[in-house]
């Protein structure tokens, strides 16, 4: 069967992107940036979800380039989210890197994909299923012929003040609070991996759904569980620091105060 003609093939089209640049500047980075995008999501051997991604592609540009082709960019992202295509997960963002410069014939790239992250989440009592959404985040780049990746997940958790409780007859003041880890694995490591290890340090972790047996559990659970914004992040530090799958990681954490009218804040970041 033939192929259709198309203009392009019918009357020559000057490729000006493809011409030459006098002024000797290297560009670092140039491309696209938030484009919104469907794409297939895969945490390790986890099922593969849909979502919807804002996506930045970029790509190293040579002195003596007068531009890149920025259709072949989203020509990249639209073949991932035709039906059928391979997930993207964290294991195959060197795949997409590769791939990236290779049909740009660049020297290098970098690929920014956020996007929301949902858990079916069982309540702690009464079992009742709903989801949570986490956002997350992934970077991969080639510069120099070396590659280097990042995964950040940000996770919505409850802390209840070990000083409110200390010196309150009763109660205590509680909030929510959010906790972003952010680290450059020398392995692919899961994003639920990194969420559970934020929940596990959080005085108490939240559900979508809450029976009035699940709220009972999650107060006091929280309760037996105070956290300052420091616990927070030395908490979740200290489990990375200790795992030699990280080169680098960094923790944040933000306590929206319950009884002021402005945040706790905490930062540890290490080998960056």
């Amino acid at each position: 069967m033939n192929r259709p003609e198309t203009p392009d093939r019918l009357i020559p089209i000057p490729d000006v992107q493809a011409s030459r640049d006098e002024r000797h500047l290297a560009i670092d980075r140039v491309g696209i940036k938030g484009l919104r995008y469907p794409l297939t999501f895969a945490d390790g051997e986890g099922e593969a979800h849909r979502t919807v991604a804002t996506c930045a592609v970029y790509v190293a540009l040579p002195e003596e380039q007068k531009g890149t082709h920025m259709s072949r960019l989203v020509a990249l992202l639209e073949e991932r989210a035709t039906p059928g295509a391979a997930p993207l997960s964290v294991a195959s963002l060197r795949g997409f890197v590769d791939e990236l410069v290779q049909r740009l014939g660049a020297p290098g790239g970098r690929v920014e994909i956020e996007f929301p992250f949902f858990v079916r989440k069982l309540a702690p009592v009464s079992g009742v299923a709903s989801l949570l959404d986490y956002d997350v985040r992934l970077t991969a780049e080639l510069a120099g012929g070396a590659f280097t990746s990042t995964l950040r997940v940000s996770a919505p958790v409850t802390s209840l003040c070990p000083c409110s409780k200390e010196i309150s007859e009763y109660g205590a003041h509680n909030q929510r609070s959010l906790v972003t880890i952010e680290v450059r694995p020398r392995q692919p490591v899961g994003v639920r991996e990194l969420l559970r290890v934020a929940e596990d340090e959080a005085s108490c972790e939240l559900y979508g759904i809450l029976k009035r047996a699940d709220e009972k559990y999650v107060t006091e659970r929280a309760y037996d569980n105070p956290r300052f914004v420091e616990d927070l992040v030395r908490g979740v530090a200290s489990r990375l620091a200790a795992d030699a799958r990280f080169a680098a990681f960094t923790v944040e954490a933000e306590n929206f105060e319950s009884i002021h009218n402005h945040s706790a804040y905490a930062r540890i970041a290490r080998g960056w």
